[in-house]
Order: C-alpha cells, then structure tokens, then sequence
C-alpha cells in the first residue's frame, strides 16, 4: 500500500523551536533551484540524480562561497580538495549512487564547457556526493547516463521539494527503513538577521532511530549491531546569510549534529558528508581587481545559523523517512518504509505529537 504523503508535522510533531520556510524546504533560500531524475524499472533498477543549483547564473562565472565538513569519509565525494583550498563553488552540486560519480562529473564538465561565457574554460572542478543504493538498485549496471544527470539540472526549479523514493534518494535504506531524499528550512527572525537556512539530504545510513528524542529504533526493534545497518548521509546546507567559507565548514559541522540527533553514528563504512554554500554573494572568476571586497558575518552573530542547521538537517532526515515508501528492488531485496502509525503512537505516548 502507498504511504501518506504527510508530513510529520501534518502528524502534529515539531522540531526545535525556530520557524520553517513558506515550504520547509532548502528552495526557501531565494534563488535555489532542485531538480530530480528518478530511475525505476522492475524490480532490479531503484536509483536517479538530485541536482541543486544555487543561484540563476553561470555558476562557473559566479562562484559561491562554500565548505564542506567530512563527518566520516568512507564516501566517494568529488570535488572535495578544491574547495578546501579555495573556498568555492564552481558548479551545480549533485547527488547520486556511489558508483555513477564519474558519469554525473563528466556531465557536469560538459554542462560546464557548454554555458555561453566559458569559452575558454580548460579547468572544471566538478562536485558530486553519493550513497551506496546497492541493495536494491543493481548499482554494478551503472543505469545513470550523463543525460540523466544533464536533465536533472536542466529540469532543476523553486518550489516545492518532492521527497523519498525520487532522484538519488531512490534507492536508499535509512534506520533499516526505505530512506531517500528530505528536505527543511528554517527561517530566522528579523532580530536575528532574518535570514533562511535550508537543507536536503540523501539518507542512507544507520544507527537507532531516535524522534524528538524518543528512541524510535529501539521500541521497533531495528538498530544498528542488532541488525546490520550501515551506510551513507549526504547533507546539503544553503544559507543566505553572508558567510565566507570559514563559517560555512563551522555551519556544516552543525548540520552533522542534526544527523547525531536522529541517532545516526556515522559508522566506519558510512560516507558522510555536509557541503555548504552561502548565496548571498558570487565571487567572480574573470575580474580586473586584485580584491574581493564582500561583508560577511562577525563569528559572533552565526550562532543562531547553527541552531537553524541542526534543526532543520534532523527534520529533512525524518521527512525523508516519512516520505518513503516500502521496494522490493535487485534480488528480491525488500526495505519497508517506516510503519508512520506505530511511530506516531510512540510519540503521542511520550507527549511529543498530538
């Protein structure tokens, strides 16, 4: 049977204390783009592309501060060095299985090379992350095409996210249950900046599920050394606020403890990565000054970011949960999706749902 496509807020559960975006999703980041490829067919392909772009122009041209926080690094994360070096994002970000990282990279370089203004471009740092969606999508087929990818990003637009089984979400397990891509925002009051955090993540990973901080996993029986549950998490924080890439890898190690507070472990074969960007302002490629002249954030008025990352990174991990729906993929596999009215059950119990 098809899940209900609620939310767990529609369910009466809430998280933290700050406000959500209009649409609780990273697009509440003005400018912020999500496009999704999703890839099923039978039972042996469960698998797809998330691309997100974080402003209109050419990226390449108009390059994003950003960071990246490695929380454990069992991943095939590209891009990585040189954006700790330089502090920039040069191309769209995307998101697919583990072992269609060179595909979606080469697609990158070509949507790259093709933009009008980068005639001359000779150098192409492309950046994507994965999660391993092998136990239900017959990964060693290698069924992403840089088609797929160039589509996501093509199709890639604001508005609402749509979640769980779709793009590189697909083919995931999360907590031993179907996982797949979340999405959450968190909107600071004007006192405070009034500036948006937004956050979507590809869940695929294990330790013992916790909600609101009641321990969902135990009660269900499914935790990781209980069972063998193991695997990845990709988070994908952007910010309006004005940060420079120092404070964005201080973002990004916030949003791990979003990941902590769902009860993730980050165990040794998990890949998990945040990558942070702020669109507040591009840092040009081809400029005649010798200065980049920005103001960004004193370090003392990005605590309440932090707060906004963590929330809304734990929030995008369980709407991921909620989104999902039960696969029987490659092998006969089956993952089921969360059974949403015992959890909900053990939440009313507990007094954190209505």
């Amino acid at each position: 049977m098809a899940q209900t496509p609620k939310r767990p807020r529609e369910y009466g559960i809430r998280f933290g204390i700050m406000p959500t975006g209009t649409l609780n999703a990273i697009t509440d980041v003005p400018g912020v783009r999500v496009g999704q490829v999703t890839l099923k067919q039978g039972q042996t392909i469960h698998t797809g592309v998330t691309a997100i772009l974080p402003h209109t122009g050419n990226q390449f041209q108009q390059k994003s501060p950003a960071a990246i926080y490695i929380g454990n690094g069992f991943g095939k994360l590209m891009g990585y060095s040189q954006i700790e070096e330089l502090g920039t994002l040069e191309t769209p970000i995307v998101l697919t299985n583990t072992l269609s990282v060179p595909t979606a990279a080469d697609a990158l370089i070509d949507y790259t090379l093709t933009q009008a203004g980068n005639e001359q471009v000779r150098s192409v740092n492309s950046v994507v992350g994965e999660t391993n969606d092998g136990f239900l999508n017959d990964i060693r087929g290698r069924h992403v095409t840089k088609q797929h990818v160039l589509d996501a990003i093509k199709q890639a637009k604001t508005g609402p996210v749509d979640e769980g089984n779709v793009g590189a979400g697909t083919g995931t397990v999360c907590f031993g249950f179907k996982g797949g891509i979340g999405t959450s925002s968190r909107k600071l009051p004007v006192s405070l900046g009034n500036y948006t955090v937004g956050v979507l993540v590809q869940t695929n990973f294990g330790g013992a599920l916790q909600l609101a901080g009641v321990p969902i996993g135990a009660a269900l029986g499914k935790y990781s050394f209980k069972e063998n549950l193991d695997g990845s998490c990709m988070m994908v924080v952007l910010t309006d606020a004005p940060l420079d890439a120092r404070n964005l890898k201080r973002l990004a190690k916030r949003a791990f403890m979003g990941l902590a507070r769902t009860g993730g472990i980050a165990s040794n074969g998990s890949g998990d990565y945040v990558i942070a960007v702020s669109t507040a302002y591009q840092i040009l490629h081809d400029t005649q000054s010798s200065f980049d002249e920005v103001n960004v954030l004193r370090n003392d008025n990005v605590s309440p970011l932090f707060m906004a990352a963590i929330e809304a990174t734990e929030e995008a991990i369980i709407n991921s949960l909620f989104a999902a729906q039960t696969v029987i993929g490659d092998q006969g596999h089956q993952v089921d999706q969360l059974p949403i009215n015992k959890v909900v059950d053990l939440l009313k119990k507990a007094g954190q749902a209505r």
